[in-house]
């Protein structure tokens, strides 16, 4: 959280990505700075996963990660 908030302050797009074994961790530190960037909570846990299993899961985020970062303008 803290680097997240140091790149805003830098005027940096930034997101927080963690499993939901973090989500509670994160709302209360998001309370105490006063901060609360873009979160994405993916399922938990992670360590013992594939290498597939992995790429499902990123897979499934990037497009909310992507979104999150950029000003998306529609076309046309």
């Amino acid at each position: 959280m803290h680097d997240i908030l140091d790149l805003d302050r830098r005027g940096l797009p930034g997101a927080f990505v963690a499993t939901v074994e973090f989500e509670q961790a994160a709302e209360a530190q998001g309370n105490a700075l006063g901060f609360h960037p873009f979160r994405l909570y993916v399922e938990h846990p992670i360590q013992d996963r594939t290498e597939d299993e992995m790429r499902a899961i990123a897979d499934a985020a990037f497009p909310s990660v992507l979104e999150s970062l950029v000003d998306v303008k529609p076309s046309g």
